[in-house]
């Protein structure tokens, strides 16, 4: 078993990444410190992973929460169905929430954990690739809205992330694919030598190599856990963890919440903070084409949405969460595996990078 640490002072928390580790006694059990459980998750991961998970729970107070799958319920109406359960289960302030499934599920629990009677303990099980080395590491949990994803919400670590690698056996190919992107992103804003790495593996990936997953998640994991550890709450260098959000939030929330993965979303919104990068001459038209092909090689999209106008887009990313003063922040590259937050923006840049990606 591989165990990562979250530096983060008295809130630090393991990560552990193994093979069959839903199926460990004792590991989870340790970081529960009441005798309340409420375990969160939703309908396609129930019937594939629940039992397991409850059976190591016996000895506590359990009770579940099946939430409907998939973005388009990532949001306050299906979050009041957690709280019901915990009002109607008299769950204190000593419980802890346990999140299994993938982003969506990660990120409601968390935000009800954070929220419930101002502040519970909750853990992570993610079950999708994406989760497993981006969104169930480091504290950022929430639900979308109508107009802005993610708008709502708390930072709120977890007591633990339990990476269990054999649940990517079950995985969709298309939520493996969506997961890549995420991975991809390290190599790109702060890791070369894992952007060399990737060029070298994507194959193993695509094929669920168990110890090419492995490492993948491990590298990715630590990568971000370094990021967080100076930057918890996003007021500097964290911000680096988005590149290609903005573009790629746009994109979910202009098309509905669901209608692309989010990871496909991202892989899209990469080439054009890739493309955008090389039109300010950070990088080179050479380095754009390398990121390209690995993007594509991740059976990622290349492209935006053609329906999606110049407004639209520009719209949607007014009010990303990186806006700052009125003015638009985008994480670009000074280099493949160096990223820069900046302000420098223009406009017509931005609308060139657009044109040249739908």
């Amino acid at each position: 078993m591989h165990t990562l640490t979250v530096d983060l002072a008295e809130r630090s928390y393991p990560i552990y990444i193994d093979a069959g580790l839903l199926s460990v006694d004792g590991l989870l059990e340790k970081h529960i410190h009441g005798r309340q459980v409420c375990i969160v998750t939703n309908d396609t991961i129930a019937p594939l992973y629940l039992e397991v998970l409850q059976s190591r729970l016996s000895n506590f107070s359990c009770n579940t929460v099946v939430l409907p799958d998939g973005e388009a319920y990532k949001n306050l109406d299906t979050l009041n169905n957690i709280f019901d359960a915990l009002l109607e289960g008299r769950h204190n302030r000593t419980t802890t929430l346990i999140a299994l499934g993938g982003g969506v599920v990660g990120d409601m629990t968390g935000f009800a954990a954070a929220a419930y009677q101002r502040g519970v303990n909750f853990i992570q099980v993610p079950t999708t690739l994406l989760s497993q080395v981006d969104s169930s590491v480091g504290g950022k949990t929430g639900v979308n809205h109508p107009l802005g994803k993610n708008m709502i919400g708390a930072f709120h670590q977890p007591q633990c992330v339990l990476i269990d690698t054999d649940v990517i056996n079950t995985l969709p190919e298309k939520e493996l694919f969506a997961g890549l992107a995420e991975v991809i992103k390290y190599g790109l804003i702060c890791d070369l030598d894992f952007f060399l790495w990737l060029e070298e593996n994507i194959d193993s990936l695509l094929r669920k190599d168990p110890k090419a997953l492995a490492y993948a998640i491990e590298r990715s994991c630590a990568d971000k856990a370094k990021v967080v550890a100076e930057d918890e709450r996003e007021g500097g260098i964290r911000a680096i963890l988005n590149l290609g959000h903005t573009f790629g939030h746009a994109i979910e929330t202009e098309q509905g919440y669901g209608a692309w993965l989010h990871g496909e979303a991202v892989g899209v919104g990469m080439v054009m903070a890739a493309e955008l990068s090389a039109l300010q001459g950070r990088i080179s038209l050479e380095d754009v084409a390398r990121i390209k092909r690995l993007i594509e090689r991740a059976h990622l999209p290349l492209v935006a949405p053609k329906e999606m106008s110049d407004d639209e887009f520009l719209a949607h990313m007014a009010v990303d969460k990186k806006v700052l003063d009125g003015r638009l922040r985008l994480v670009l590259l000074d280099e493949i595996g160096k990223a820069v937050v900046t302000s420098e923006i223009d406009v017509s840049d931005v609308k060139q990078t657009l044109a040249a990606c739908r």
